[in-house]
């Protein structure tokens, strides 16, 4: 696969400059599933061309991680040959800096807008979805049809832009395009997207079907990147009120809202870190604040952290806690912005970490990446963990079988199958786990949410 930037900007070496490559050398770039190699083909004062050519290795490709249904599938299939989201993680990897708009030599020259010239082939997507992706962003789309392939094309763009506004583009769009990334798609590519995407995409008209098939159609995942992009656009949940004035709650607030099931667990989580004399916390996914809330009126508690993944969510936490108010405890609490699955030391020296109600939210896959960062990295001394009992569930009258009590919840546990995964924690990382339940307990089903706290 193909990919060249050129400009006709005079001195157009300065290209150079901008993509941090020196036209007269070959720039070779190891990746985990091939070799990314740029040069110039042609680099003088009126035109100057950096290629990108990427080598994918077919074979590599399906060593022990095929994608594919059935082994034919694995070898059979256009992964190595068309622009697909390899092409999006090499340019990431070989133009780096010059995507985040920087450049030691020429740094005037990276935040203007010179004419560039972008040509990508093969690409997946047909005529019509390219052009609506690339022209409301001021491309002039020129599509020529690969021979014998009816889905691939030729793609050559023409337009006045930042060189790190192309490269932006490129990045979300060419794997929107093919919309099958290679690699699992998680939380961390919410973070991406709006890394490479904030400036242009809330205004992008196709903007919902351009996050959605670069996150691979995980609508939970779009509605957080759609919501961060244009939070005007989406209606305040806790703002929406039915005729009644009553605020409407969430699905699985509505169902436990009759046995006051969140104020009991959050009292209870409250009174836990109390007995353990854990007075620095970290609210692991702490949403709009709730817990914070509590802990902040208890002047015991002389540091709190409240982190999450969804801004929106941290600007809800920020209006609960009052903040911006006169005599708020802000010597006392910090908002973080961050993934739960990525190290991070500015929470790293409490006394306990919290993960209220928040594994059930995470895909089976990314749970080893939290406990790594939770158990294994910043290890306070106490971890407390709540999640939904699922034997409990038969005892809501509303709920189908089956059923989740939130849509977002990727798996619900039995008490048997929580304390298993409390055990395995335990043994790899030298806690020891107390098991409670919270809210009535019933003699069959257990209670409503069980919850663990480890300590070392």
């Amino acid at each position: 696969m193909y990919l060249s930037i050129a400009t006709t900007h005079a001195p157009a070496t300065d290209l150079g400059y901008l993509l941090m490559k020196h036209p007269e050398r070959v720039h070779e770039t190891e990746l985990t599933f091939g070799k990314a190699v740029v040069l110039f083909p042609e680099a003088n004062e009126a035109r100057c061309e950096a290629a990108l050519v990427l080598d994918v290795d077919p074979v590599g490709l399906v060593r022990g991680r095929g994608q594919g249904e059935g082994l034919l599938s694995q070898y059979v299939n256009d992964r190595p040959y068309a622009a697909t989201s390899f092409l999006s993680v090499a340019l990431n990897k070989a133009f780096r800096t010059a995507m985040n708009g920087e450049s030691r030599e020429r740094p005037e020259l990276a935040k203007t807008k010179i004419p560039l010239e972008v040509r990508v082939t093969p690409l997946p997507g047909g005529a019509d979805m390219v052009r609506a992706f690339f022209e409301p962003l001021g491309w002039d789309v020129t599509i020529e049809p690969v021979a014998g392939a009816g889905r691939y094309v030729s793609l050559t763009l023409r337009g006045a832009h930042r060189v790190s506004d192309a490269l932006s583009h490129l990045y979300v769009l060419i794997p929107a395009l093919d919309a099958d990334k290679h690699y699992w798609v998680g939380e961390d590519e919410i973070e991406k997207l709006l890394a490479k995407a904030s400036g242009w995409l809330g205004s992008h008209p196709q903007k919902e079907q351009i996050a959605q098939r670069y996150l691979k159609r995980r609508s939970s995942l779009v509605k957080v990147a759609l919501a961060r992009l244009a939070p005007e656009d989406v209606e305040e949940a806790d703002a929406e009120t039915p005729s009644g004035g009553t605020p409407k709650l969430a699905p699985e607030e509505a169902l436990e809202a009759p046995i006051r099931l969140n104020d009991v667990r959050l009292d209870t989580v409250h009174a836990t870190l109390k007995d353990l004399s854990a007075w620095r916390v970290a609210d692991l996914g702490c949403g709009e604040g709730k817990l914070l809330q509590r802990l902040a009126q208890d002047r015991k508690f002389s540091r709190i952290y409240g982190l999450d993944a969804a801004a929106r969510e941290l600007e809800k936490a920020a209006r609960r806690l009052k903040l911006d108010r006169a005599g708020a405890p802000v010597d006392r609490i910090t908002l973080l912005h961050g993934a739960l699955t990525y190290r991070d030391a500015r929470w790293a020296d409490v006394d306990a970490a919290c993960l209220i109600e928040v594994i059930e939210h995470l895909d089976a896959e990314r749970l080893p990446a939290l406990e790594a960062i939770v158990f294994g990295n910043a290890k306070p001394r106490y971890v407390v963990v709540t999640t939904p009992n699922v034997e409990h569930n038969a005892l809501f009258p509303s709920m189908a079988i089956g059923a989740f009590r939130h849509p977002d919840h990727r798996f619900e546990w039995t008490r048997v199958e929580f304390q298993d995964w409390a055990g395995r924690i335990c043994a790899a990382h030298g806690y020891e786990a107390e098991f409670r339940g919270i809210g009535a307990d019933d003699p069959v089903h257990g209670p409503p949410t069980q919850m663990a706290v480890f300590r070392r």
